[in-house]
């Protein structure tokens, strides 16, 4: 999940892109262990770092998942491939999500990618 912020109990700082939680990188969030999960479970967000994370599906299976990250990486956004038909992308806090977005769109309007976007910054708000 990431490191535990030493003095506050439970609190957590995020060291990757999360591939289904509605949180991104760098945010704090409060966790606990869960018993019936077997796991430490994400409970809420305590501090928001400004980046946003948006999950894509490849939907053209002609295409290379990895053609559409480089897209997006030569746009400064990383990201972190689940599989051959998923990844997460973060937008750092620092980037216009304006030219993101309309390729996400371009991308999505010609059936190669279907996209979310599970945790926007207010920043990156359209």
């Amino acid at each position: 999940m990431g490191r535990h912020c030493g003095c506050r109990e439970r609190l957590y700082k995020l060291d990757s892109i999360p591939f289904y939680a509605p949180v991104a990188s760098d945010d704090i969030v409060f966790a606990e262990y869960d018993d019936t999960e077997q796991m430490l479970t994400y409970r809420k967000s305590v501090e928001h770092s400004g980046n946003s994370t948006i999950q894509v599906v490849l939907m053209d299976p002609k295409t290379d998942i990895n053609n559409i990250r480089d897209i997006f990486s030569n746009m400064g956004c990383v990201s972190e491939k689940i599989n051959d038909g998923y990844f997460s992308m973060e937008i750092p806090f620092d980037k216009d999500y304006t030219l993101v977005r309309q390729k996400l769109i371009e991308l999505e309007d010609k059936e190669i990618i279907g996209y979310a976007e599970p945790c926007l910054s207010d920043k990156h708000q359209y």
